[in-house]
């Protein structure tokens, strides 16, 4: 059933210069309209959609269960548009600082044993306060008033408005976020230094950097109607930004209980995070199993630490391990929807049977090696040799040193997450033709007769849009910018190969982002630009490095800053505004992230360079993409039809061919039992089912525990409660966690270059994992 449409305004005057927003009519309930209906604006026209009554949500209780981008569009984010000014200059300041600072952490968790993003939650916090400090300590224009300084009030009011409003709240925060999102240019640098030892000039990596980050904010603009405007483009992991923006401004009794939550929360968190992290690490990887295997014979010990042990860097899969430190779970698991988590549930499922079974079987002669790790190692289990292989100033591949050394060997784990990268590609690539190729239309159609139905992009309706040729003029910048590094940095990249590059992360960009906005995950796609690469510049470890930046950059950063456009439609700022913030936040991270990259770098090199890691600092981000440009660029003799790995491209094929069938399936049986098909998305099962490959794992089934409770027990039973206050938790959850490991990082862990352990005690062993996963004997 079609909606009905209804015109409840008749057509202005086309001689009219009244602002939309102040056309009103008497006796109009605008809170049904918020609930119940859509309002178009068209031409001079305003029209009202009432929709239909089956598209509603389930209640419980008299309150909406949220499952759907519709359901987060109508009734968890509020309409409200105050019309403060989004640009101050506190906004500018704080937004530049805070960028800054947003940045430095990024970095810092590059280099971690487990990979976690900057929560915009954080960056949201440490705004907020400033912000409301600057209102409440800088004078202002009513301190003059009256006197004979009154003529400072301009002046005065420039630098302090007044109250700290949503708007430059909001935008002082997406500088920060934009900054803080990162960028593999950076990563690529890292990798000269440590493995190459290539210092890469600083105009290099300013133009690499500024190029990547730019070109994809401009595949974002074009690609709005698609990825930002409608409702089911609902970037989960934003929600808890958003709900907490709107409880700390929107000044309701119902608000004054969230923020009492939040800061109790936060400051609780705050003061917990010292002790699984510092002081009692054990908390990170509780395992009833490894410590009842201290007295057991060594080789029960290596066993049960391989499938039991995960508190260190790939120590192990954590498997029913439990961890008590928020850092490493986050708030991601009380956001992402239940469908979502539920694929990743299956996916982790099928990888502890897998790598178990690869390295105990010895396929890929794993037993050679770690099972897990990300480095490169010859046949004897030894760290490669590649600076013998790769030789040169171009670090080419030399033949008969190749023939001499052999080559390189992954890792059984290392080998099985390339396959589910290559079926988790195809299987992308194939959900969103057949499973979401009908949207992607209709989409386009709402943009150009301008009838999206979101009440948030209707909403906005009353601002100038950024128009098309400002985001075209930033692809035209971009691709200069990287022109001039290609032809006079330390790229070894041919200019020809650079825009293959841009044209390939062009293509996958739609896709990855369709599924992050959709779903709240992203598909790792950087593995199908080093098989490219490694295709059109073979034996060139560098320019493979380089290739794959060009071209998985615009993807990475096309979902980062289309999340942030999302935000600024919920949250009512200017689009143009929105423009100007986010390429400002961009520029502030790229000058950053070299920053701290060069100082980490130098100051943990030996353990970056180690193929362990500790439960501090690890190398393995930087590991895997040099693994990975050396062997793509020998894909010939180890991806070819003859190689050890010839199924890892074919899984493309594989990926996208599963995909398809089950599409079919779904067309003729929808429901299965009581599974409904089309909410199994195997693109996440396969990401999922082979992120066990590296890192710390022993979060998972704390993870697990998490989504389980907020996503199912909440949602479905507590809808009220999950809608005011599940945002909120996990937003404060992730504020106090990563200010405590921030201060930590550089007063404890040695971001300075000075590390301060705690103790050794039994829950901070000398020696060995400190999950006791290795029959150390501290327990005795």
């Amino acid at each position: 059933m079609a909606p009905q449409k209804q015109e409840i305004f008749p057509a202005l005057p086309s001689s009219t210069s009244m602002p939309i927003t102040e056309y009103s009519v008497p006796h109009l309930d605008t809170q049904s309209i918020e609930k119940d209906a859509v309002i178009h604006f068209r031409s001079n026209k305003i029209s009202l959609v009432l929709e239909d009554e089956g598209e509603k949500p389930a209640l419980f209780n008299g309150e909406p269960v949220i499952k759907t981008g519709r359901d987060v569009s109508r009734y968890l984010i509020d309409l409200r548009d105050d019309e403060d000014p989004p640009f101050t200059l506190r906004a500018i300041v704080l937004g530049t600082l805070l960028g800054g600072l947003g940045a430095a952490l990024y970095q810092i968790y590059i280099f971690k044993p487990f990979s976690s993003s900057v929560s915009p939650l954080f960056l949201l916090l440490v705004t907020y306060t400033f912000g409301v400090l600057w209102s409440a300590l800088l004078p202002s224009r009513s301190h003059v008033e009256g006197t004979r300084f009154e003529w400072l009030g301009p002046t005065l009011h420039f630098i302090n408005p007044g109250k700290f409003l949503l708007k430059e709240h909001v935008t002082a925060t997406i500088i920060a976020s934009s900054a803080s999102w990162g960028s593999t240019s950076v990563l690529n640098f890292a990798v000269q230094r440590l493995y190459y030892d290539t210092r890469v000039r600083a105009t290099t990596a300013v133009l690499a950097t500024f190029s990547t980050a730019v070109f994809g904010y401009g595949i974002v603009g074009i690609l709005r109607p698609l990825t930002v405007y409608p409702s089911e483009m609902v970037y989960w992991l934003n929600l808890p930004t958003v709900s907490i923006f709107q409880a700390l401004h929107f000044d309701t009794s119902a608000n004054h209980e969230r923020i009492r939550l939040f800061w109790t929360a936060f400051a609780a968190m705050f003061i917990y995070e010292i002790i699984p992290s510092y002081i009692f690490p054990l908390l990170n990887g509780f395992s009833i199993f490894c410590l009842a295997s201290q007295h057991t014979s060594s080789s029960v010990q290596d066993v049960f630490t391989n499938i039991f042990g995960g508190a260190d860097a790939n120590e192990g899969l954590g498997l029913l391990s439990l961890s008590f430190d928020w850092q490493y779970i986050g708030s991601q698991y009380v956001t992402l929807p239940i469908t979502q988590q539920a694929n990743s549930w299956i996916g982790f499922f099928f990888g502890y049977i897998a790598i178990a079974a690869i390295y105990y079987s010895n396929m890929w002669n794993s037993k050679s090696f770690p099972m897990l790790s990300t480095a490169l190692f010859s046949s004897n289990g030894s760290i490669y040799d590649q600076s013998a292989v790769f030789t040169g100033h171009n670090f080419q591949l030399n033949q008969t040193a190749l023939d001499e050394v052999g080559l390189p060997a992954l890792t059984g784990s290392n080998a099985w997450s390339g396959l589910m990268g290559s079926l988790a590609i195809g299987g992308l690539i194939a959900h969103c033709i057949f499973f979401w190729g009908p949207y992607v239309v209709s989409s386009f159609k709402h943009a150009r007769d301008k009838t999206q139905p979101d009440s948030h992009w209707v909403a906005m309706q009353k601002y100038e849009e950024a128009p098309w040729w400002w985001y075209i003029l930033l692809l035209v910048l971009a691709f200069f910018a990287g022109l001039i590094s290609v032809l006079h940095g330390e790229t070894t990249l041919p200019v020809w190969s650079y825009m293959v590059a841009l044209i390939s992360g062009v293509i996958v960009t739609p896709f990855s982002t369709l599924l992050f906005a959709r779903m709240g995950n992203g598909i790792a796609t950087n593995q199908i630009f080093k098989m490219i690469a490694g295709a059109i510049n073979p034996g060139r470890p560098v320019a493979n490095l380089y290739f794959a930046m060009w071209s998985h950059d615009v993807v990475s950063t096309s979902i980062g800053l289309a999340g942030d456009l999302k935000m600024g439609q919920y949250l009512k700022i200017p689009p143009r505004a929105m423009f100007i913030t986010q390429i400002w936040g961009t520029i502030i991270g790229a000058i950053v992230n070299y920053v701290v990259m060069v100082s980490i770098t130098g100051a943990q090199r030996e353990i970056l360079l180690d193929p362990v890691g500790n439960n501090v600092w690890s190398g393995q981000f930087v590991q895997s993409l040099n693994s990975h440009a050396i062997t793509w660029s020998l894909a010939k003799e180890l991806y070819g039809p003859s190689g050890p790995y010839f199924i890892i491209p074919m899984g493309i094929f594989v990926g996208f061919g599963t995909t398809f069938l089950h599409w079919l399936v779904n067309k003729r049986w929808p429901y299965i039992g009581l599974i409904k098909v089309d909410s199994v998305v195997l693109p996440i099962i396969y990401q999922y089912a082979g992120m066990l490959s590296v890192g710390v794992n022993s979060i998972i089934t704390s993870s697990i525990i998490v989504g389980l409770v907020s996503q199912f027990w909440l949602r479905q039973y507590h809808p009220g409660w999950y809608r005011k206050y599940n945002y909120i938790l996990g937003g404060a959850l992730d504020g106090g966690a990563q200010v405590m490991i921030f201060i930590l990082t550089f007063a404890v862990f040695g971001a300075s270059g000075v590390s301060r352990p705690f103790p050794h005690w039994v829950g901070s062993p000398a020696h060995g994992n400190v999950d006791y996963c290795n029959g150390n004997g501290a327990l005795e």
